[in-house]
C-alpha cells in the first residue's frame, strides 16, 4: 500500500443519493474527480458529512471501493470506521482497508461510559487490529466526550494515532493541542473541521482542514490553504471571508435537525451548481423545503459560485 503524507485540504465527501435513497455511484465518482482536479490533498469518506451513521456496513464498503477506484492513488482515501467500541470498529476498519482505504478515522467509544484511561486503550486496541494509520476524530457533539490534548499527544508519541480531526468547535482547545503537539516534536498531523476559521488555524500551525463546505467549493479552500502556507495572509483572509458568506447556507432552514440543516444545505447547493443530481438525504431526514432551497440558491448566486457544466 502506498505511503501517504497527510496535510492540506481533505474534504469529508458527501454521499450522493438517488431520489429513491439508493447511493448514486456515478455522482460519487464524478465528485471525487472534481475534488481531485480542484487540488485537494485527500478524500475523507464516511464522515458525518457523508452521513456514515445512516449507512449499512455493505454500503460503507461499497462507497470506499468507489472512492478508492475513482481516486486511483492520486490522493489518500481516509475512511471513517464509526461504531460503538474498539472490536467493532477494528472489524469494520479491516473491511474498509480491504476496499481501498489508506487510513482510518475513529471516534471515542459511543454508548459506553469510559474514563480517559479506557478511551486511550480503546484507540490502542483499534490500532492493534489494523495495519494502516489511525486518526482520532474529536467530535463530542456526537459521542459526548471531548478528547483531551494530553491524551491525544500521548497517543501520538506512542505511535497509536498519526493525527486528529478536530470537529469539537473548541478553538481554544485546538490551539492548546497545537502547542502541546509542537512541544512533543509534532507527532500528530492536526486538522480542523471548522469551516469558518481555516485561515486562522493555518496561521497558528494546523496541518490541514477537513471542511464539509469544500464539497460545495473545494477550489476556494485549496487557494486559501496555499495562500496561508505562502504567507499571503490578506489573500487567505479574503478566501475565508468568501467561504464564510457561502457558509450562510447552513443557516437558511429553521427548526430542522443539524444533519438536515448542514449536510442538507451542502447537498442543495451542490445540486444547484451541478455537482449532484439530487439533494436527497438519508431517511429519516426530510428534504429541505422549497423556501429554504430558494434562500440557498440566492446565496450561491450572490457569492458568485458559477454553475458547472453538466
Amino acid at each position: 500500500m502506498t505511503k501517504h503524507s497527510y496535510q492540506g485540504i481533505i474534504p469529508p465527501i458527501v454521499t450522493p443519493l438517488n431520489a429513491d435513497g439508493s447511493i448514486n455511484y456515478g455522482d460519487l465518482e464524478r465528485l471525487v474527480e472534481h475534488l481531485i482536479v480542484s487540488g485537494v490533498d485527500g478524500i475523507f469518506a464516511l464522515g458525518s458529512t457523508g452521513q456514515v451513521a445512516y449507512l449499512t456496513d455493505a454500503d460503507r464498503v461499497a462507497i470506499v471501493k468507489a472512492v478508492s477506484k475513482a481516486a486511483a492513488g492520486r490522493v489518500p482515501v481516509i475512511a471513517g470506521a464509526i461504531d460503538l467500541t474498539a472490536a467493532r470498529i477494528a472489524e469494520g476498519a479491516r473491511a474498509l482497508v480491504a476496499a481501498g482505504a489508506d487510513a482510518i478515522v475513529a471516534t471515542a467509544p459511543v454508548y459506553t461510559i469510559n474514563d480517559e484511561a479506557e478511551v486511550a486503550d480503546h484507540f490502542r486496541l483499534i490500532q492493534a487490529g489494523i495495519d494502516v494509520p489511525l486518526f482520532a476524530y474529536d467530535i463530542p457533539v456526537r459521542v459526548h466526550r471531548k478528547l483531551s490534548a494530553k491524551l491525544l499527544v500521548e497517543l501520538g508519541k506512542e505511535g497509536v494515532i498519526v493525527g486528529v480531526k478536530d470537529s469539537s468547535g473548541d478553538d481554544v482547545g485546538f490551539r492548546r493541542l497545537i502547542a502541546m503537539n509542537e512541544a512533543a516534536g509534532h507527532p500528530l498531523a492536526l486538522f480542523t473541521g471548522h469551516e469558518v476559521v481555516v485561515d486562522a488555524m493555518a496561521l497558528i500551525g494546523a496541518d490541514g482542514a477537513v471542511p464539509g463546505l469544500a464539497n460545495v467549493d473545494a477550489g476556494a479552500y485549496v487557494r486559501l490553504w496555499a495562500a496561508a502556507q505562502a504567507g499571503r495572509i490578506d489573500e487567505a483572509i479574503a478566501e475565508q471571508d468568501y467561504l464564510n458568506r457561502l457558509f450562510e447556507i447552513v443557516f437558511c432552514s429553521t427548526g430542522r435537525s443539524g444533519d438536515a440543516a448542514g449536510v442538507g444545505a451542502f447537498k442543495a447547493a451542490m445540486a444547484e451548481v451541478g455537482l449532484l443530481s439530487s439533494a436527497t438525504m438519508t431517511a429519516p431526514i426530510k428534504p429541505l423545503d422549497g423556501a429554504t432551497i430558494d434562500k440557498i440558491r440566492a446565496i450561491v448566486k450572490d457569492v458568485g459560485l458559477v454553475k458547472r457544466a453538466a
